[in-house]
């Protein structure tokens, strides 16, 4: 991407761009993005492309009770990032359930993907149990990604 993204994110090509810096904090004793901390920079960028689609997390909380879980994640280390290096965190919806969201997200340097990370995220409500998704919340999650045929998760 040749144009910088606001330091909010963006939507494009059906997908949440998020930019990140690495920070010194970021790195380990090799000079190395330390692994957790790629976990950090994707929770980052789904909680501002929630923000982004109008749903801040604490608002959907104080207003239905839902909060979000990671269910399930795998991650796939390709190559490290560095200090200093400028980073875009890409988000695509993978797959909608009831009360279930499928993410794919890939961390990139440019155009050379360094980490890809796959996640579901449950909606519980304050009983720790399953929430279905708002319908205005799943319209907005469902129009990042209009053009993509999604496979929703009954089909699976």
């Amino acid at each position: 991407m040749n144009t910088p993204l606001p330091r909010e994110g963006a939507v494009a090509s059906g997908a949440f761009l998020y930019p990140v810096r690495v920070y010194y904090e970021d790195t380990d004793a090799a000079g190395l993005v330390y692994y957790a901390n790629y976990f950090k920079f994707v929770e980052r960028a789904r909680t501002e492309m929630l923000r982004r689609l109008g749903f801040g997390q604490e608002r959907l909380r104080a207003e239905s009770g839902l909060v979000f879980l990671v269910r399930r994640s795998t991650a796939d280390f390709l190559l490290p990032a560095r200090l200093d290096d400028d980073l875009v965190v890409v988000s695509r919806l993978a797959g909608l359930g009831a009360a279930t969201l499928d993410l794919d997200q890939e961390v990139r340097r440019g155009e050379t993907a360094l980490v890809r990370l796959a996640f579901q995220i449950a909606a519980v409500g304050p009983s720790g149990r399953p929430q279905r998704l708002p319908p205005p919340l799943r319209a907005a999650l469902l129009s990042l990604n209009e053009a993509t045929k999604m496979v929703t998760a009954h089909a699976r």
